[in-house]
């Protein structure tokens, strides 16, 4: 695609699926496989129930982070338990609920007559009976989804305490729920529990799956760590530096010390010359310079990760922009919480995988350069 006209859409105009209801293409959805799906409420309203504790409490503790699902969560989390009774030849891995979504591991164990996709058909269309009958309304607004609605507003879903279906995986939930307002309707208009389609991942690499399980197993600290400093995940647009307008996550007082400085290493240098560079940056960041760069060739990454490491304060600047609910990932989400770590994207974001080209490697270190000169 040329650049004129890939800059000129608008993310998931025209044919373009949004990331939650892409498939992969070409791929056999009925063979051996683990998947991660992903599925959202419809309005992504939080039917599934709360979540509590503290994102600092020991896992082991009282106060640890962890959801409490209300009897709808608790409905659907006995559904999804329940999809090896229809297929065999299907596993559970795991289950995280979530107050307006739920991330699901499953393991088809060997090749089926059926895809992927009708096992989640399936698995809805109980959840929807689940939700119909705890909340008459919205089986009203199935019903007749045209006619305007005469009934007052459904009774909220009442929180009580999880009911744990496999003692080795907790429950979860999601990073977005206290950050975004919500809609005011008391169901979905279309009296679905959940919106249509879904995202799923491919099982491709060894140690993926447990990366899958921890990710899932974070969830709740996640949310609360959000929850209590919403202004360092919050995605902010428009944020003016020089004459470059950027999108932002992280700490933006960074953009204010004193004393910024590019890290930018030719890809001529050798490893001594990387080292020596690399010892002076971190002797600076030490007594408060930010670090700056876009971390593009082998010896800016070394340099930029050591910093990363050593807890030094960092402003990254990166090809790809950020959607309205992005977030962190990793050990960068606690750096954000820490202060430490400035996320900025000049361009937009984009869901295909795109090697980032000669121009726009310029353009960045242009950017971390006239950072630093402010």
């Amino acid at each position: 695609m040329k650049k004129e006209v890939y800059e000129s859409q608008k993310p998931f105009a025209g044919d373009k699926k949004p990331s939650m209801l892409r498939r992969c293409v070409g791929h056999d959805y009925t063979r051996r496989q683990i998947y991660m799906v992903t599925m959202v409420t419809e309005g992504r309203l939080p039917l599934f129930g709360t979540v509590v504790g503290h994102a600092d409490a020991p896992q082991d503790s009282s106060d640890a982070p962890r959801m409490q699902l209300s009897e709808l969560g608790r409905r659907v989390e006995r559904e999804w338990w329940g999809i090896s009774d229809y297929y065999p030849q299907v596993e559970m891995i795991a289950l995280q609920m979530m107050p307006d979504h739920l991330h699901g591991i499953i393991f088809v164990k060997e090749k089926m007559e059926k895809d992927l996709s009708r096992i989640i058909r399936g698995f809805k269309t109980g959840c929807n009976r689940a939700y119909r009958e705890l909340f008459p309304s919205a089986a009203a607004v199935s019903a007749a989804p045209s006619a305007p609605s005469s009934t007052s507003a459904a009774p909220s879903v009442p929180s009580v305490p999880p009911v744990p279906s496999v003692p080795s995986v907790p429950s979860v939930v999601t990073q977005s729920q206290q950050t975004r307002p919500r809609p005011k309707q008391s169901h979905p208009s279309r009296g679905l529990l959940f919106a249509l389609g879904y995202n799923d991942k491919l099982l491709l690499r060894q140690g993926q799956l447990q990366r899958w399980l921890d990710y899932l197993h974070d969830n709740p600290r996640r949310l609360l760590m959000k929850r209590e400093h919403p202004d360092l995940f919050r995605v902010q647009r428009g944020l003016t530096v020089g004459t470059q307008q950027f999108s932002a996550i992280g700490n933006r007082f960074l953009l204010s010390r004193p004393v910024r400085l590019q890290v930018q290493c030719s890809r001529r240098l050798t490893d001594k010359e990387i080292a020596e560079r690399q010892a002076w940056w971190l002797s600076q960041a030490r007594q408060g310079a930010v670090l700056v760069s876009p971390s593009i060739s082998k010896g800016e990454k070394q340099v930029m990760r050591a910093a990363f490491d050593e807890g030094l304060p960092l402003i990254i600047l990166q090809e790809n922009g950020f959607t309205d609910l992005a977030k962190p990932g990793g050990k960068r989400m606690e750096a954000c919480q820490r202060g430490q770590l400035l996320l900025l994207a000049p361009w937009e974001h984009h869901n295909e995988r795109l090697t980032i080209r000669r121009d726009q490697c310029l353009s960045l270190n242009d950017m971390a350069r006239m950072i630093c000169e402010q």
